[in-house]
């Protein structure tokens, strides 16, 4: 089926049923001060980490391994959209003063001042490496709550193995980088996200176009006409859309985010803020106004695809599409990825990991040499081809 074709003089338009636009389906139901936190062993009273292979709490310095608490009946749920827009427009003030800003934590393994820049809720200690949070960001009251975060179960070793990897697969890879591999430091760090569910109610008008052809003349001024029939078409649907995911912190690599998908989300638990220990990890900066638009247009798009399919035929033209949403939800969800760097002839380039799937996505150099001799391969051999076909 394709995209809505020209007018033409030959276009005809049949009968077809009245433009009376069917009824719209029925309706369904559908912060505290900055404080540092850490998370004391229960056996010596060190520091405990997040350990993504046993999926529990160890302590680095005895051993130690604990389950992660969970408020009891803890759950995942899902929260109405319309109801937190009106309710953070009123407080988007307060908002931006709690996003924003230096904070400062003191360590209580060392003494040490840990600061706390931006979105940065998540750290660990400059002087011992001991794991800090800022305590209360991620259920303010000023801000939409954590409702579920994907813990890491990729750990860095089976990163940096999927990133060489990535990197011996890499076409036209400059020779030393793709011999020696990519040596950088990892960071595991918590990214905010938000995920939609929309319930759509959708109406639509169009024509359904039907091809056909014309033979005009004969021998050098035979002409082949192309020309279109329509019949008028309208009809009614439903759509659900589950977990539209929309990254809500800025300044990531966009691109190399949405090549990450798709993202487990069965695995989310019920926030906890002792899976981020041991990890970065930052509260959204992007309002949640501006990733629904982005899930919306996302959204609309589907739609206007689905309303071509329905139409059928050949070609279609579209009239109009009209689409209520009768249920609107959120998550505001944290996922895990491995973050790294590396520099390239005075150049940065970022990679990410998945870490719930180990997915790898990246920026990288190109070889101009190796593209050079690749094309001139081709075109010798499209050569080749040419001038044996010739002598045939």
């Amino acid at each position: 089926m394709s995209a809505d074709p020209p007018s033409s003089p030959h276009d005809r338009v049949e009968a077809g049923p009245p433009q009376e636009l069917p009824p719209l389906p029925e309706d369904r139901d559908a912060a505290r001060k900055a404080e540092g936190r850490e998370f004391p062993c229960s056996q010596c009273g060190a520091s405990i980490t997040f350990d993504p292979g046993a999926q529990k709490l160890e302590c680095g310095h005895c051993g130690h391994v604990e389950a992660v608490a969970l408020e009891e009946g803890a759950k995942v749920a899902e929260r109405d959209l319309r109801a937190v827009l009106a309710r953070l427009a009123e407080r988007r003030k307060d908002e931006r003063a709690l996003a924003s800003g230096i904070f400062e934590v003191r360590c209580d393994a060392c003494g040490g001042t840990v600061q706390f820049a931006g979105t940065l809720t998540a750290t660990s200690c400059a002087y011992c490496a001991a794991p800090i949070q800022r305590e209360g960001v991620h259920d303010a009251a000023e801000r939409a709550p954590v409702d579920g975060v994907l813990p890491f179960r990729i750990e860095e070793p089976a990163a940096r193995e999927n990133l060489r990897r990535w990197t011996k697969s890499r076409w036209f890879l400059p020779t030393p980088l793709k011999r020696d591999g990519i040596e950088a430091a990892f960071r595991g760090v918590y990214l905010p996200f938000f995920t939609f569910d929309a319930y759509t109610a959708n109406r639509f008008s169009g024509q359904r176009g039907t091809r056909h052809t014309m033979v005009i003349g004969a021998g050098k001024t035979r002409t082949v006409i192309v020309y279109y029939t329509w019949r008028s078409v309208v009809g009614s649907f439903e759509r659900f859309f589950d977990d539209l995911l929309e990254t809500a912190g800025s300044g990531l690599p966009e691109k190399q985010m949405a090549e990450l998908e798709p993202w487990p989300l069965r695995g989310l638990k019920p926030f906890s803020p002792q899976f981020l220990s041991g990890f970065l990890a930052r509260t959204y900066d992007v309002p949640i106004e501006r990733c629904f638009e982005s899930a919306k247009g996302r959204i609309r798009k589907e739609i206007e695809a689905d309303v071509r399919r329905r139409i059928g035929g050949d070609a279609q033209r579209i009239h109009t599409i009209e689409t209520g949403w009768p249920a609107l939800t959120y998550k505001h969800v944290l996922l895990p990825v491995w973050l790294t760097t590396y520099r390239w002839t005075d150049k940065l380039y970022r990679v990410v990991v998945n870490a719930a799937t180990g997915e790898v996505q990246g920026e990288r150099p190109w070889s101009g040499w190796k593209i050079f001799f690749f094309v001139t391969f081709l075109a010798a051999v499209a050569g080749g081809i040419a001038a044996i076909a010739a002598h045939r």
